[in-house]
C-alpha cells in the first residue's frame, strides 16, 4: 500500500504544469486598446483644453488676437462663486435635476412592471410608441410639446377650458417660472423614460419565476413584491439607469433652450448647461463658460462616485 502511494505521489509531482504566460493578463487591454485611444482623443482632450481655458483670460479680445492670453490661475473660479446668479442657477438645476430623475425612474419602472402584466398586443403597443418617444431629437420634441401647451393653438389649453377650468383659457404654461420648469420636466422624462423602461423590463424578465411565485404564494401584494423582491435583485440596474439619467438630467440644454426661448423671461428658468452657453458665446465670455463646464464635470463624478461608494459599502457589486 505504502509503495502504491509513493507511485501515486511521484506520478503527480511530475505532471509537468503549464506555466502562466506572462502576457495572458495584457491580453484584455490589447483589445481594449483601440476603444481606450478612441476615447482618449474625444474625452480626454476636450476636458484638458476646458480645463485649460478656464484658467485663462480667454474672451473675444484674446480669440481675434487683439490682446494677448494671460494666466488667471482660480480667478474665474473666484468670481464665478461671487456671481449670485451663478449660485441661484446652481440650485436650481440640482433641484430641477434631481425631480427629473425621480419622475423618470418611477414612469420608467411602473411601465416595466406594466409590461410584465399585459398580454403581447398592448406590450408591443406600448414598447413601440416608448422606442418612438426616445427616438424622437430633442429640439423636435420640445416644439412639439410647446405646440400641445401653446396659448392659442394648443390642444392642452382648450381641452382643460372645455373641462369647466376656466384659469387655463389662452394660459401661458411659459410666462410662469414652476409651470415652464414642469412643462420642461414632463418633456424631459418623455424623452427619457423608455431608458429606464426597456432595461428595468429585461431585468425583471431575467428574474426567475419561481421567486416571484414564492412570492405571490406568500400572499405579499404586488407592492411588497416589488421593494421586497424585485428591486433588491435589480439594484445592479437600477444603478445603471439612475447614474445615467443623473448625467443626462443635470446637463440639460435643449429643452430648456428650445421651450423657455434661451432661459426664460429675466433668466428665470436658467440651468448651467444654459447659463455656460450665454456666458461663452453670448456674452463672449469663454473662460467663465469653461469655468462653468469644469464644475459641472466635478460635480457629476462626485456624485457618481460617492453613489458608486455608498453601494460597495452596502455589499452591492456593480
Amino acid at each position: 500500500m505504502r509503495t502504491r502511494s509513493r507511485t501515486r505521489t511521484r506520478t503527480r509531482s511530475r505532471t509537468p504544469r503549464t506555466p502562466t504566460r506572462p502576457h495572458s493578463r495584457r491580453t484584455p487591454w490589447l483589445y481594449l486598446a483601440p476603444a481606450l485611444v478612441l476615447l482618449g482623443g474625444l474625452l480626454l482632450y476636450p476636458v484638458y483644453q476646458l480645463g485649460l481655458i478656464s484658467f485663462l483670460e480667454y474672451t473675444q479680445a484674446q480669440v481675434s488676437g487683439g490682446r494677448p492670453t494671460s494666466f488667471q490661475g482660480f480667478g474665474n473660479y473666484a468670481a464665478l462663486f461671487r456671481d449670485g446668479q451663478f449660485r441661484e442657477v446652481l440650485v436650481t438645476t440640482v433641484l430641477f435635476a434631481a425631480a427629473c430623475v425621480l419622475a423618470t425612474l418611477a414612469t420608467g419602472c411602473a411601465l416595466a412592471v406594466l409590461l410584465t402584466r399585459v398580454r403581447a398586443l398592448p406590450r408591443l403597443a406600448l414598447m413601440t410608441a416608448a422606442l418612438g418617444a426616445w427616438a424622437t431629437p430633442a429640439v423636435t420634441g420640445s416644439t412639439v410639446w410647446l405646440f400641445l401647451f401653446d396659448p392659442d393653438f394648443g390642444p392642452v389649453d382648450k381641452v382643460l377650458t372645455r373641462l369647466g377650468m376656466s384659469g387655463f383659457d389662452g394660459y401661458s404654461w411659459t410666462y410662469d417660472r414652476y409651470s415652464a420648469f414642469a412643462l420642461v420636466l414632463l418633456e424631459v422624462v418623455w424623452c427619457s423614460f423608455p431608458f429606464v423602461m426597456v432595461t428595468v423590463y429585461a431585468g425583471i424578465r431575467s428574474i426567475p419565476a419561481e421567486v416571484l411565485e414564492a412570492a405571490a404564494l406568500d400572499g405579499a401584494s404586488q407592492w411588497r413584491t416589488w421593494r421586497a423582491v424585485t428591486a433588491p435583485m435589480l439594484r445592479p440596474i437600477l444603478v445603471v439607469v439612475t447614474i445615467q439619467s443623473v448625467i443626462w438630467d443635470f446637463k440639460v440644454f435643449t429643452q430648456i433652450y428650445v421651450m423657455t426661448n434661451g432661459g426664460g423671461i429675466a433668466g428665470q428658468n436658467l440651468t448651467l448647461n444654459v447659463y455656460a452657453y450665454q456666458k461663452a458665446f453670448a456674452s463672449s465670455q469663454y473662460s467663465l463658460g469653461s469655468a462653468i463646464g469644469v464644475v459641472m464635470l466635478l460635480i457629476l463624478l462626485a456624485v457618481t462616485l460617492a453613489y458608486l461608494r455608498l453601494l460597495r459599502r452596502q455589499g452591492e457589486e456593480i
